[in-house]
């Protein structure tokens, strides 16, 4: 009986930046976790600071990959979202939800959007509404304070910052189990 636990991770592929899946991967590898990927866009660099990044979408990949995995009745113990580059992606990851799940799923969604204040400039200004639909499907949620406070509709403040105010970002977004 195979007891390795096993993660979708599903996130894009910076080429140059300490973020994606190209940091991912290896920590949860590291902690002994099978991790099975799908990757939304292979970008140059990360959005964040940088400017003329080149942007491949892989939207049309999603689906075909997790039917495959359906087809060779693949099981996950968690599936992780990090980066969507779109509303058509947030909607596809929708289903994946819905096509991967079991009851013994858990879902971890980091609603990676924006970073120091600002909305990364790839996303339009309304993309935090579509990001909170999927926000509702997780069991853990793990913004950083940019994100909260888009999710949680307030102005972004920044630090530094008290144990108080984190710990009314963690009321704020109840019913999660916030990671910050």
């Amino acid at each position: 009986m195979n007891t390795q636990k096993r993660i979708v991770a599903i996130h894009d592929i910076s080429c140059f930046g300490r973020c994606s899946l190209t940091v991912a991967l290896p920590i949860i590898s590291a902690f002994g976790i099978e991790t099975s990927i799908i990757p939304t866009a292979v970008l140059s660099t990360h959005t964040g600071g940088f400017s003329d990044f080149t942007y491949r979408d892989l939207t049309d990949d999603i689906l075909p990959i997790v039917n495959h995995w359906k087809s060779l009745g693949l099981n996950f113990d968690a599936i992780y979202t990090g980066f969507l580059g779109s509303f058509e992606q947030i909607d596809i990851i929708d289903q994946v939800f819905e096509l991967l799940k079991t009851p013994q799923t858990l879902i971890i969604v980091d609603p990676v959007m924006a970073d120091n204040g600002e909305l990364y400039k790839i996303f339009p200004k309304d993309f935090p509404k579509g990001m909170k639909k999927l926000c509702q499907k997780a069991d853990i949620l793990i913004p950083n304070l940019t994100e909260a406070a888009l999710l949680l509709d307030e102005p972004y403040k920044p630090g530094p910052y008290t144990k108080e105010y984190i710990d009314v970002k963690k009321l704020c977004l109840q019913g999660y189990f916030l990671m910050i």
